[in-house]
């Protein structure tokens, strides 16, 4: 009777599981843990501040992401480069670079990953932390070629940097939540980096949001483009944004390793 009941359970993750081995590039496109080669350009628009009525900010965002392997074992490589275009608080430039290494593992069930995030004080003295960061990343997702869930995970603190200024031992994580609509078309969650500041003891971004997708080929180049929309509900400080919009635009590239 048990072997009987364990029966359609089996058969469902047997399921699930092939299901994910052959995910869709739409899925993957949104999928942290997935094994592509891509370039990511994104525009950062914060609209108004909690305790600073009137004014706004933008950004520009470059992040690439390099597959590769070390023996068999699959890794991913990203590197994400803010760049300042316009701020009530600071210069306009480079900020800070952070790059991350995933190595990542096929389940049944989904994928799951684990690594390490690394902070780059690029910013100088009037964009940056002049702090140099490390610390452990995870990450799993779950689902089939219409649904997609998991979690991302990424600790950074402090190694190294200016004894004047104040560590940053932050914690941050990512809800991942996409549902494919059909026709290259994709709904589910934006960035939506819960960060919590071990050195206030608080949460200093808790946002909400949603983000629409569109995969479209030019030839034979996959690109992805979306809009985000977020509500940041941490409202201690004068630097915390009310709400932020972001448009980007996923380039995905055949991968030459």
């Amino acid at each position: 009777m048990l072997r009987k009941a364990m029966l359609p359970a089996l058969i469902m993750l047997l399921v699930s599981g092939q299901a994910y081995a052959k995910q869709t590039l739409q899925q993957a496109a949104s999928d942290p843990t997935a094994a592509l080669m891509s370039v990511l350009v994104q525009d950062w628009y914060t609209g108004n501040y909690h305790n600073l009525d009137g004014e706004s900010a933008n950004q520009i965002v470059l992040r690439s992401a390099m597959p590769f392997k070390i023996g068999d074992q699959q890794n991913i490589f990203r590197v994400t480069i803010p760049v300042v275009t316009d701020s009530p608080f600071l210069d306009s430039g480079l900020s800070d670079t952070t790059v991350f290494n995933l190595s990542t593992f096929n389940q049944s069930w989904g994928r799951w990953g684990v690594g390490a995030v690394g902070l780059l004080p690029t910013g100088g003295e009037k964009r940056g932390l002049e702090k140099w960061g490390l610390g452990p990343a995870f990450g799993f997702v779950a689902g089939n070629n219409k649904r997609l869930f998991g979690l991302f995970n990424q600790n950074i603190f402090t190694v190294a940097g200016d004894d004047d200024r104040d560590d940053v031992n932050v914690s941050t994580l990512q809800p991942i939540v996409n549902i494919a609509l059909g026709h290259g078309w994709s709904i589910g969650a934006s960035e939506m980096s819960i960060t919590y500041n071990w050195e206030q003891n608080k949460f200093t971004s808790l946002p909400l949001g949603l983000s629409v997708s569109k995969l479209h080929r030019f030839g034979k180049l996959p690109v992805q483009f979306s809009g985000q929309y977020e509500y940041d509900f941490a409202d201690d400080a004068i630097s915390d944004p009310e709400y932020l919009i972001r448009f980007s635009v996923k380039f995905i590239l055949p991968s030459i390793l």
